[in-house]
């Protein structure tokens, strides 16, 4: 990627990432569930509130750097699970890892990712965290998870939204089914197969979800997975305070304020709505992590000045993959990152801990 062709901003990374991938792939990682109204809610929260900056402060110097279960990194952005990496590069995974890594950030890798967890962890320069899916069979799961304790993943992260996959209309339409250089590296072939199924009106993701994902899971899971491994457990698709207060007592290490980027229930509450309640609700005694909307530096602050520890990237890490593989992903993690130093020092907040509610307004027009 030349320096002149590189993107100013993530979204002429999406512009980008449009041009290049065929259109069915985009739909897949752009589109939400049935009327995308939560896609949209997700981004129109960041503008609900006003920055209220400080003046004639020292920003000279900005510090981003965060600790996160027990580890220093140098910003608090990371990278959210998302399935199939190679659908945007034929490196997947290893190219998003080394990036993330590169500069000194975290990435969370999805059960349905295109490259093994092994070969992801080989590559990669920064912590890992493995998101873990619950499946039918708790064997399966039992076995991915100690695969990641093996190939030195620092956490998991148990998606708690998708009990069923959301009717995602797109991919619908388009009959979706991964296509024959995609594989979940995880798995075997038979897993691929369905997969890559394609048929008008339906999707072999969600036929393989539906057949495979646990739908009767409930908070006994969380123990269960904390009987099987030592490894820190966070809860990825918490929304509510009540959620929040049951994941506390549960002992969990962290919950991940997240709406699955607007693909599962239609309508929920976006994430950065949700945030002040979880935050109010987990009062310190677990991390609090958040997803969704992120496109630009001041929407980091935002998050962390509702109370998020660290924010995690998703679909814009894809379009960074489409447009340039590793180097794509490291520029377009490197922009949001200068972006949030930019805030940081024009908010005149110089750390993250400086950051509080009080640099923020609510909109009132």
């Amino acid at each position: 990627m030349s320096p002149t062709a590189r993107p100013l901003c993530l979204d002429e990374y999406e512009h980008q990432a449009r041009a290049r991938l065929p259109a069915d792939v985009f739909d897949y990682v752009f589109g939400g569930s049935d009327d995308e109204c939560s896609l949209r809610d997700s981004r129109r929260a960041f503008d609900a509130w006003w920055l209220r900056p400080s003046v004639l402060v020292d920003v000279a110097r900005c510090d981003t750097s965060v600790e996160l279960l027990g580890t220093r990194l140098a910003h608090p952005l990371g990278v959210a699970p998302m399935a199939y990496q190679a659908l945007a590069h034929p490196d997947g995974e290893v190219a998003t890892a080394r990036a993330a890594g590169a500069l000194g950030g975290l990435m969370v890798v999805s059960t349905m990712a295109s490259r093994t967890l092994e070969d992801v962890a080989a590559a990669a320069t920064g912590p890992l965290w493995f998101q873990v899916y619950c499946f039918r069979e708790r064997a399966v799961t039992t076995a991915l998870i100690r695969r990641a304790e093996a190939a030195g993943y620092k956490a998991l992260v148990l998606t708690v939204d998708t009990p069923r996959l959301g009717r995602r209309m797109r991919d619908l339409r388009s009959g979706f089914g991964l296509p024959a250089h995609v594989r979940a590296a995880n798995f075997d072939a038979g897993v691929t197969a369905a997969l890559a199924a394609r048929a008008s009106g339906e999707s072999g993701i969600a036929s393989h979800a539906s057949r495979d994902f646990d739908p009767s899971l409930t908070w006994e899971a969380v123990e269960w997975v904390r009987s099987v491994s030592r490894l820190p457990v966070l809860l990825k698709g918490v929304l509510t305070a009540e959620d929040t207060a049951r994941a506390v007592a549960a002992g969990v290490d962290g919950v991940i304020v997240s709406n699955h980027g607007g693909r599962q229930l239609d309508g929920a509450i976006p994430p950065l709505e949700a945030l002040p309640e979880v935050v109010a609700t987990a009062k310190g005694r677990c991390e609090v992590l958040m997803d969704g909307g992120i496109r630009r530096g001041t929407d980091v602050l935002k998050a962390l000045a509702l109370g998020a520890k660290a924010v995690l990237v998703g679909r814009p890490v894809y379009w960074g993959l489409a447009a340039g593989g590793e180097e794509g992903v490291g520029h377009l993690l490197s922009l949001l990152r200068e972006e949030l130093l930019l805030a940081l020092a024009l908010a005149g907040r110089p750390s993250l801990p400086s950051l509080d509610a009080s640099v923020l307004r609510r909109r009132t027009f």
